[in-house]
């Protein structure tokens, strides 16, 4: 379980880092890179799902396609603007935010030791946060944000599945008309390079249709907390991805920050495991 949640974090991290990469360098427009990553996503989904051996009847979930379409559309607008480790932890800090208030509504006890780590982890965030020089630019975020809601939207969802392997595949294929038409509707100037649409393919083939896969056999298992929490160490993976690639600035206190929210994150861990070895004696 921890290699698979290890995996599905780097290809979140990943997909910050590529999206970033192709809008920064303006080698595709943000509309353009939705529809080509859910397009290829949908496909190589396709094609897992004709090889599998336990192939099971694809399940169409509206919601979860919408949830998907509006994630990832609004994670590649936001990125014009943003660096993508800030976008990373705005992505990831609303999916936490979401996913705690969600559990906590729906019954999920959170006990003075998650509170401590959850506590931990949003300092963290707040520290990364804190304006320098350059603020982040506040449309972006919000639009980032939004793109947080959807995604924990998906995650919640994600709990009730049988095959992550066909409801994904639904998800994707249900997604890419949604796609299509918000592309008509919404998009300005459009502009294609070959490298746009291959750092597009490579996100959505590879690092979203493969890593939702995996994700949503992980959520299955794990309470709504613990899901919420542990994709705060996308951000940190996001930041060190966008300096060695991108050549954003990182400093100290991005150092710092990363180590507070990973604390943060072990704690929660630590402290839901404590929980369900107490609960099983």
């Amino acid at each position: 379980m921890r290699l698979k949640i290890v995996l599905a974090m780097l290809a979140f991290a990943a997909n910050s880092v590529l999206c970033r990469f192709a809008l920064a360098e303006q080698q595709i427009d943000p509309f353009s890179f939705s529809l080509i990553r859910v397009s290829s996503g949908a496909l190589m989904l396709l094609l897992l799902w004709s090889l599998s051996r336990t192939r099971c009847a694809i399940q169409w979930n509206y919601y979860s396609a919408l949830a998907l379409a509006v994630y990832m559309a609004a994670f590649s607008y936001a990125y014009i603007k943003i660096d993508a480790g800030v976008g990373a932890l705005l992505l990831f800090g609303s999916v936490q935010l979401s996913m705690v208030v969600y559990a906590v509504l729906h019954g999920e006890k959170l006990n003075l030791a998650r509170a401590l780590g959850l506590l931990i982890a949003l300092i963290g965030i707040v520290i990364l946060l804190v304006p320098g020089a350059r603020a982040p630019h506040f449309a972006s975020c919000l639009i980032m944000m939004l793109s947080g809601l959807a995604w924990a939207a998906y995650s919640i969802l994600g709990k009730t599945i049988s095959s992550p392997l066909s409801s994904s595949l639904g998800n994707f294929l249900l997604a890419v008309p949604l796609m299509a038409i918000g592309y008509f509707i919404f998009k300005q100037d459009t502009y294609i390079s070959t490298e746009g649409i291959g750092l597009a393919v490579v996100s959505g083939a590879f690092t979203s249709s493969c890593a939702y896969v995996l994700w949503y056999s992980i959520v299955q298992h794990i309470d709504r907390i613990n899901a919420s929490v542990v994709q705060l160490s996308v951000p940190c993976l996001a930041i060190v991805g966008g300096s060695l690639f991108i050549g954003e600035a990182i400093s100290v206190r991005i150092m710092v920050s990363a180590g507070i929210v990973l604390l943060g994150i072990l704690l929660v861990i630590y402290a839901g495991h404590n929980k369900l070895s107490a609960s099983s004696k």
